[in-house]
């Protein structure tokens, strides 16, 4: 008679989170890679140019990163119903994602389409900037609903323990991306220079071309014949069951990304050279958060497979390894982004006055992305358990009550200035708008991070008793 099996120790569940998640980080850098590649180029069309592209895309954000949380319900779900081996639950659960993401394309085109509405918060847009922002969305628009059906693809392999594939997907879609980039932005091999407006059409172009390859993917790869993986009819159950847990979802993705793209939209009112150097400083705040957010993927995804199994013991060790790769991973990538700042400066941006408000802003970066990190990973960690109308709340509270709101009274309100002395001590030389919507949104992401760990903490004491 073999002994019984020793229960795996913490280095394991540490080893299975990074396999899965380097993948998922290497896919979300290669898709946050769009922004930085718009960013530098634009950067280094014109002022103007950077202007509309940093507008354009915080609104596009808003709108594609609240949808996609919707869409994201499918991880956890499919994730369970894996763990358990109910491999034709798989199949109609994708399906369901893939009408949901096509319904919600039309309520995230129809948002694009009214940039006036989203500019009101801004005030003195220049023209030239206005229409590039008008024609950016119009062609983003064209792009979100390819963009949202391959997410239930992004989705599907995650769940499943298979990142892989949209990993390489992502990763040749970069070189496209660059290419008609270069093509249309600057006017190359015949195609008028189109500036800002030209980095929306090579989104739209790309999109479309990623999720043909992620369907061909799909229906070539072996593994997923045993989903039978279909566009079965809408199913209303199904649909509330995506919604219940995907409208929370999203709005926590909401949430998060408004306090940026909100941002944006009133740090306009300092200018363009702030607004660039704003713009610098929260693409990189974005390309920091992939890492928290590839393995808080990974952990939710691993812990989502041992709660469809029962295995108590798995859910909380896979858990611990993720907060804990979090935390060692946030500390190197604050490391990086001392020692590379002015390189990382070069390549952003050969504008002197955008480059030294850039500088200024980013020396809050530290604190800023540990606490941005830990948060992450919580909440993910808390979607694996399918709860999150809790997170959603909390995070109400302190990214927009305390980060956005408190920052617009401290900046722009009746109360700006009243943190210049602090910022003079913290961010010597940095715009006090935007350092005051900086400065909250930090002491927000704090107090954001603290609660999340202590409902998770809340959950899995609930998860253990119903266990026995």
């Amino acid at each position: 008679m073999n002994p019984p099996a020793l229960p795996a120790s913490l280095f394991f569940y540490i080893k299975q989170t990074l396999h899965q998640a380097w993948p998922v980080l290497i896919s979300a850098w290669a898709s946050i890679a769009f922004g930085v590649i718009d960013t530098a180029m634009a950067g280094h069309a014109s002022a103007a140019d950077l202007q509309a592209m940093s507008l354009s895309v915080s609104i596009y954000i808003t709108v594609f990163v609240g949808l996609m949380g919707v869409v994201h319900a499918l991880i956890p779900i499919i994730g369970q119903h894996f763990g358990a081996q109910r491999h034709a639950e798989v199949g109609h659960a994708w399906g369901q994602g893939v009408w949901m993401a096509l319904g919600l394309s039309v309520v995230g085109i129809a948002a694009m389409l009214v940039p006036d509405v989203w500019l009101s918060l801004s005030s003195g847009i220049e023209p030239q900037v206005h229409y590039g922002i008008t024609w950016y969305l119009r062609a983003l628009a064209f792009a979100l609903p390819a963009a949202l059906v391959f997410r239930t693809i992004y989705a599907l392999g995650t769940a499943v323990s298979r990142p892989k594939m949209v990993m390489g997907i992502n990763l040749v879609s970069i070189a496209f991306k660059a290419l008609f980039n270069w093509i249309f932005i600057f006017g190359k091999l015949g195609a008028p220079a189109l500036g800002a407006i030209g980095a929306g059409l090579s989104t739209a172009i790309v999109s479309w071309m990623t999720l043909a390859a992620g369907l061909w993917m799909l229906k070539h790869d072996t593994f997923y014949a045993g989903f039978n993986l279909k566009l079965y009819r809408p199913r209303w159950a199904a649909q509330k069951e995506l919604l219940r847990l995907g409208l929370p979802m999203g709005g926590s993705y909401l949430v998060e990304v408004c306090a940026f793209s909100f941002m944006a939209l009133l740090v306009a009112r300092e200018g363009m050279f702030v607004t660039g150097g704003h713009q610098i400083m929260s693409n990189l705040v974005a390309l920091c958060y992939m890492m928290p957010m590839a393995v808080g993927i990974a952990a939710a995804s691993l812990t989502a497979q041992a709660i469809g199994a029962n295995d108590v013991h798995r859910a909380q060790k896979t858990a611990q390894a993720g907060l804990i790769v979090v935390f060692v991973g946030a500390i190197a990538t604050i490391v990086l982004l001392i020692v590379g700042k002015p390189m990382i400066l070069a390549v952003y941006t050969n504008d002197l006055k955008v480059a030294a408000i850039a500088a200024a802003l980013m020396q809050v970066i530290p604190y800023f992305h540990l606490c941005d990190a830990m948060q992450c990973i919580n909440s993910y960690l808390l979607r694996a358990y399918k709860v999150a109308v809790v997170p959603m709340l909390l995070q109400i509270v302190a990214l927009t009550g305390i980060g956005l709101i408190g920052g617009w009274w401290l900046g722009f309100g009746p109360a700006a200035g009243s943190l210049e002395p602090i910022i003079e001590r913290v961010m010597p030389g940095a715009p006090i708008g935007a350092a005051s919507l900086w400065l909250m949104s930090l002491i927000g992401l704090a107090i954001s991070a603290t609660l999340l760990y202590g409902w998770y903490r809340h959950i899995l004491n609930q998860y253990r008793r119903s266990l026995g």
